[in-house]
């Protein structure tokens, strides 16, 4: 039997109550802001979710390994894989071990399951060092300044510049991205400019596959059953969430001879008359022009691949 797999779910911050709004992007990508019920002030909500503490237990698993991070009382799990960036705080690729005092940076956006401790899988993270070097995880605008105009980014010829796919990176695919800035003086303005050592593009981040749109309407199959193909997927593509079974979305319904439309949250699946529209995140979906509704939230749970309920291939193939 296949082990269930165990990656992050609901959305990101740590759901401890409804005080707590997710995280959600701010400033260049479209601000967004909670208001705090006792002081009445706008707080402007983080692009990264930054989990700092000593790594004090380290587990190894079969495709991770698991990094127990201490800070006083809390305790936050940060899951690395042999593709995950590690550095040290001046930009040089480090190796995680116990006792390394560590900055994990997670998108706030992405799903994250909902236990205790809490579980992240970084986008970056940084072993500390008692050098003086300085790093920054944020979203950077055309003017290379981000999100709350607390630093910007003078680019010289000396600047080493990276992305996290491997691709060449110029000065201008900086703008607009988000970023992790390694970098050892900045001026005392506001914002702060600093000539940075080091610039790596997270440019895995919201990364959607495009979808080709037929220009015009092409036949549609006719029903097909639940086959061998399709109970194969189910038997070895799966994540139990809540005692939930979660199934990938595309790769069945496609087996199920529908079409697939992957929209900016979500997927429209149709054929012939039926249509459903799936939101990630978001418990109710649509049928036609009604509403139903899944036990637990279809989830991005691998990149590019939307997850819901097993339940949901009952209703492919009523």
């Amino acid at each position: 039997m296949k082990m269930t797999k165990v990656v992050p779910f609901a959305m990101s911050a740590l759901l401890v109550g409804g005080a707590i709004g997710a995280p959600t992007a701010s400033a260049n990508e479209g601000e967004a802001t909670v208001i705090n019920a006792e002081t009445s002030e706008q707080q402007v909500q983080p692009i990264f979710i930054k989990v700092t503490g000593t790594v004090e237990n380290v587990e190894v698993r079969e495709n991770a390994t698991y990094y127990t991070v201490v800070d006083g009382d809390n305790t936050n799990i940060v899951i690395a894989n042999k593709d995950s960036l590690v550095f040290d705080n001046m930009g040089k690729e480090a190796k995680l071990q116990k006792g390394n005092k560590v900055s994990a940076y997670s998108y706030a956006k992405k799903p994250m399951l909902a236990i205790y401790p809490p579980q992240y899988n970084p986008e970056v993270i940084i072993v500390e060092t008692e050098e003086m070097g300085s790093v920054e995880v944020d979203f950077f605008n055309k003017d290379l300044v981000d999100t709350e105009n607390n630093l910007k980014l003078n680019v010289g010829e000396d600047t080493k510049l990276a992305s996290a796919t491997g691709k060449a990176v110029k000065v201008d695919d900086l703008k607009e991205q988000h970023l992790v800035v390694f970098y050892t003086i900045a001026t005392m303005s506001i914002p702060a400019q600093t000539p940075p050592s080091k610039v790596i593009v997270l440019d895995t981040i919201e990364k959607e596959e495009p979808v080709e749109v037929d220009p015009a309407p092409t036949p549609q199959p006719e029903p097909a059953p639940v086959d061998s193909a399709v109970q194969e997927i189910i038997n070895k593509d799966f994540y139990e969430v809540d005692g939930t079974k979660m199934v990938p979305l595309r790769l069945i319904a496609e087996k199920l001879g529908f079409k697939v439309e992957v929209t900016p949250k979500g997927a429209i699946v149709s054929k012939g008359a039926l249509s459903y529209t799936i939101t990630r995140g978001q418990k109710e979906y649509g049928y036609n022009k009604a509403l139903r509704q899944f036990k637990v939230a279809p989830a991005l749970l691998e990149s590019g691949k939307t997850y819901v309920p097993v339940e949901f291939v009952e209703e492919l193939t009523k």
